[in-house]
């Protein structure tokens, strides 16, 4: 008898059509759960770039950005909602959303509302941001005790068949299915609730924002004998009144339940080769009309080949880049050119004034002044050396430069020689060599040349003090010690220009 009577217990315990399986939680063994993105938003990227939440629409004065939709502001009497586009096409549900509400006040208000409707609400209703009369389920958040009994925050379910108005002066106690107290405001994570609804049992989970562990649910209340209509919408709304929070929703994740063995698979449409068939059909089409082009237009026939030489290829791309940079480095030798062209005429002019004013002797002095000293031609003073000095030294300044210059230049042409011999494909490399760098140091190096020429030139026509205009009474008078300084430079500068327009010259032809 005893093992008969363990056998019988046994049997009950595991049999398939007990009146235990009848109410089976979503997450029991046996339950086909599937992600509906359509009903769904989550960080990052929620919002895109025009504001708008892919397969969802918002309004009022609800906010939407990429990490969380602000369905009402901390303002008063602010109303606002968010609501799928589409109906749903299951029966059964679970739905996780977290959000937070957030205030500067002891209390806030008015609270926020998750829907499941038959028809979408509006965004300025007096329910929560939503309609009144609703057909469906709604899961209110509420956060302002209107009864004044000091039971809120407040979290209710009520069920509504479209011809009843929500009792907003006692909180809807009168009308709620269930519900439970608990504290969902200025909480330091974010609060969840997770509302399940399956074999018309519907259950609704609470994690109290008071750790970071996702999965810290509690109970909050339990329904049995739940009729919704089918293909219903989703939507949360907020709303504030004479206080206000911040309703900020993260994520609205939509999961359709199945029981196992019926779920209704849906006629999978493979994309990968319905974008396959669709490709081939668009060459298809496109073939035959090259064809009829073809027989249309014989005299304008080509073949697929000579259509390649519309389009450069990255090798001559890179060579047109560097024939570009050569054109523009010829260029400017040839404003160089010119600069020292004008230079040397500048030099000729000098050279006929110190010429024709070398011979001329000092004045007499003045009446009752000191007899000066003349000088002989060509004679040196101590200010003279000294000034012959500081001239050779802003002299070889300059050299040096002009040197580093031309040194920076041939490194880096040699450096573009090395890569075009060592790259196959006659691909010039982008290092040690920067066009636009070498034309501005090539420039600054001619202003700098330039400003020193303006220099000398207003020195050399500038008058040098009373003293020297008594001593030269026609004004062209040039010392010696200037003269030879502005010589030497003149020199050293053409030697130079023409020592750089030699390698230039012989290096361009490389290129070309």
């Amino acid at each position: 008898m005893r093992p008969t009577f363990l056998a019988i217990l046994c049997f009950l315990a595991w049999n398939p059509s007990s009146e235990a399986t009848g109410n089976l939680s979503p997450g029991a063994v046996g339950v086909h759960r599937r992600f509906e993105y359509k009903y769904s938003f989550k960080p990052p990227y929620l919002a895109q770039k025009d504001g708008t939440v892919p397969f969802w629409e918002y309004g009022g004065n609800a906010i939407a950005s990429s990490e969380s939709v602000r369905v009402a502001p901390s303002l008063r009497s602010q109303k606002g909602a968010i609501w799928t586009k589409s109906q749903t096409n299951f029966d059964w549900w679970d739905v996780e959303i977290v959000f937070r509400v957030t205030g500067r006040g002891r209390i806030g208000a008015d609270g926020l509302a998750f829907w499941y409707t038959t028809e979408k609400g509006d965004y300025n209703g007096p329910v929560f941001g939503s309609s009144d009369r609703w057909n469906g389920l709604a899961i209110m958040f509420d956060s302002f005790d209107n009864d004044n009994k000091h039971n809120n925050p407040y979290i209710s379910a009520v069920l509504n068949d479209g011809t009843k108005l929500y009792d907003h002066a006692n909180d809807g106690t009168t009308q709620l299915l269930s519900g439970c107290l608990r504290d969902f405001r200025n909480k330091p994570y974010p609060t969840r609730a997770r509302i399940e609804y399956y074999n018309n049992v519907l259950t609704v989970m609470i994690h109290n924002g008071m750790s970071n562990n996702n999965d810290d649910y509690e109970l909050c209340l339990r329904a049995d004998g739940v009729n919704l209509p089918k293909n219903g919408y989703f939507g949360i709304s907020a709303a504030t009144g004479g206080l206000a929070d911040d309703h900020d929703v993260f994520h609205f994740l939509t999961t359709s339940l199945h029981a196992a063995g019926q779920v209704q698979e849906q006629p999978k449409v493979d994309n990968q080769e319905k974008l396959t068939q669709e490709y081939k059909e668009y060459q298809d089409k496109l073939e035959k009309q090259k064809q009829e082009y073809k027989k249309d237009h014989p005299d304008e026939h080509k073949d697929e080949e000579d259509w390649e030489e519309f389009y450069e290829s990255e090798n001559q791309r890179e060579l047109r880049q560097i024939w570009q940079g050569q054109s523009q480095i010829a260029d400017h030798i040839r404003e160089l050119s010119r600069k020292v062209d004008e230079i040397i005429g500048r030099q000729e002019t000098t050279l006929s004034l110190v010429s024709r004013n070398a011979g001329q002797a000092l004045p007499p002095p003045a009446a009752g002044g000191v007899p000066q000293q003349q000088l002989p031609v060509g004679a040196v003073s101590r200010s003279d050396v000294d000034l012959l000095l500081t001239n050779q030294n802003m002299l070889l300044s300059s050299i040096r430069e002009i040197r580093q210059l031309v040194g920076d230049i041939n490194v880096r042409t040699d450096n573009i020689q090395t890569n075009q011999k060592h790259a196959p494909t006659a691909q010039i490399q982008s290092t040690g060599y920067d066009v636009q760098t070498l034309i501005a140091e090539m420039r600054d190096g001619m202003n700098q040349v330039k400003q020193g020429i303006t220099h000398v030139g207003q020195r050399l026509g500038a008058p040098q003090g009373a003293a020297q205009v008594a001593n030269c009474p026609t004004g062209n008078c040039v010392g010696v010690t200037l003269f030879l300084s502005v010589t030497v430079v003149q020199l050293l500068l053409v030697f130079i220009y023409n020592v750089f327009k030699n390698r230039s010259e012989a290096q361009a032809k490389k290129f070309y």
